[in-house]
């Protein structure tokens, strides 16, 4: 698609208040395919003041409405699902097989949860003698990340339109044509003019704006756990709800019944998917002692197998991070079994699919997010020490369990202290809430736990 050189601000592309650009750069090739505004504080007033005003109209529409609307979005975006998928390709720089499945399929999926829950779910309860109304909370500043770029707009903006919110977005600055090409299926699918905004920026900037913005009652934020402290800080100095999808470091363990060879199989896959820039990937693996061997010998094998077929990092910031943490691994003593730190190739933002054995619950690889293509191998002795290492970091977000009997697995899922946990290989599911634990973040998102963060309510005695 081409880049529009304005934001859509009240149903129009209007042009930016400053002259600045952000140039969006192709991580496969290192070609710059287009430049969008840099927004400032003053684009991001005007879209909150767009989004105020349209905002008493949008909550008085009924549901049912509001439903046809996001039932109207969902279509736009499975009609132009391929051109959702060549765009996230060209500046996200995953492969065009998985960027038609995921990028361009979990938030066709997405939006039609939240078309068919806008027109079922109880805006309105009794309770006792009480009348519970279940209101929009407001003004939504939604701040998305890259790596997901149109599945992490559509996590917020669907719900918050289902509740009858009106937005202002900025995306992340790396992927702002996903976030112009959602503008578009948002004006085509007749959402009314100021329901929807889009201000491009830098987070420092427009993000900032935007967070720290009187007009706004929900900051949505997902990206790193430094600026979702930050940003949690500015809300709660303002008093206003803020919810957080913020980092992960998650287990991935594979009890002494499991079956080896498909753990480790999907774990390794899971972790190589979207090149590891998954907030959620399963980047710790741990297996018992006894299996330890044959676990890390199969993981080489599986990554060994991903070679080409997984693409860039985002940037090259992004590029020399993940470099620099398998450096950190080889000289915390941790033990190199497929990739390393060398570029793959000549051009592009390439990080070979790595994979580390010997890895001490205490070393960097174990603790920090990477967001990079590197797995990390942990050994226990029992079930006890496993748990202890599963638990033990600042996140909480995702995890698997992996064992012969379903009720052990089940058993050790509910002792784990995070957000979403899959059963030997459970599906991805867009109703069930996802969320994390402990520095994971605050609030869940997806089904009606995600359409709940953006309600507030209002209780009638009689």
């Amino acid at each position: 698609m081409k880049a529009h050189d304005g934001m859509y601000i009240d149903g129009a592309w209007r042009p930016a208040a400053g002259q600045d650009v952000i140039e969006v750069v192709n991580p496969a090739d290192e070609q710059v395919l287009g430049t969008v505004p840099a927004g400032t504080a003053l684009d991001v007033d005007t879209a909150v003041r767009a989004a105020r005003a349209a905002l008493p109209g949008w909550a008085a529409t009924a549901p049912a409405e509001r439903a046809a609307r996001l039932g109207a979005l969902r279509d736009v975006l499975v009609a132009r699902a391929e051109e959702i998928a060549a765009t996230v390709t060209a500046e996200l720089g995953s492969p065009l097989e998985f960027s038609r499945a995921v990028h361009a399929g979990v938030p066709v999926a997405v939006a039609g949860s939240y078309a068919d829950l806008a027109a079922t779910y109880a805006f309105e309860e009794k309770v006792g003698n009480s009348t519970v109304h279940h209101e929009p909370v407001g003004v939504v500043g939604a701040i998305t990340p890259w790596n997901y770029p149109l599945h992490q707009i559509v996590a917020k903006v669907a719900p918050a339109l289902a509740a009858g919110c009106t937005v202002v977005l900025k995306p992340a600055e790396d992927t702002p044509l996903t976030a112009q090409l959602f503008a578009e299926a948002v004006h085509e699918a007749g959402v009314p003019a100021g329901v929807f905004n889009l201000v491009t920026g830098l987070g420092p900037v427009a993000g900032q704006a935007l967070a720290e913005h009187p007009g706004v009652d929900l900051v949505s934020f997902t990206g790193s756990t430094a600026v979702g402290r930050r940003i949690g800080a500015a809300a709660g100095a303002a008093v206003k709800k803020v919810a957080l999808e913020l980092g992960g470091k998650s287990a991935n363990v594979i009890l002494p019944g499991a079956d080896l060879a498909r753990a480790v199989k999907v774990g390794v896959a899971n972790v190589m998917s979207n090149s590891g820039q998954t907030c959620s990937a399963w980047t710790r693996m741990l297996v018992h002692t006894e299996q330890y061997e044959e676990a890390v010998a199969l993981a080489a094998e599986a990554a060994a197998k991903y070679g080409d077929r997984i693409g860039p990092l985002v940037n090259a910031k992004q590029q020399e991070r993940v470099r620099g943490y398998i450096d950190k691994g080889v000289a915390e003593g941790a033990r190199l079994v497929a990739g390393g730190s060398e570029s793959p190739r000549e051009q592009g933002y390439f990080v070979a699919p790595t994979v580390f054995a010997d890895v001490t619950p205490d070393m960097a690889i174990a603790q920090e997010e990477i967001f990079g293509p590197v797995l990390s191998i942990l050994r226990y002795e029992d079930e006890e020490e496993a748990l202890r290492i599963a638990n033990g970091t600042v996140y909480g977000l995702a995890g698997a369990v992996w064992a012969g009997d379903e009720e052990e697995a089940v058993a050790f899922a509910r002792r784990m202290e995070t957000g979403q946990v899959d059963i030997n290989g459970g599906r991805f599911n867009p109703l069930a809430p996802f969320g994390g634990y402990k520095q994971s973040g605050v609030g869940r998102e997806l089904g009606t736990h995600g359409l709940s963060e953006y309600l507030q309510t209002k209780s009638l005695q009689f």
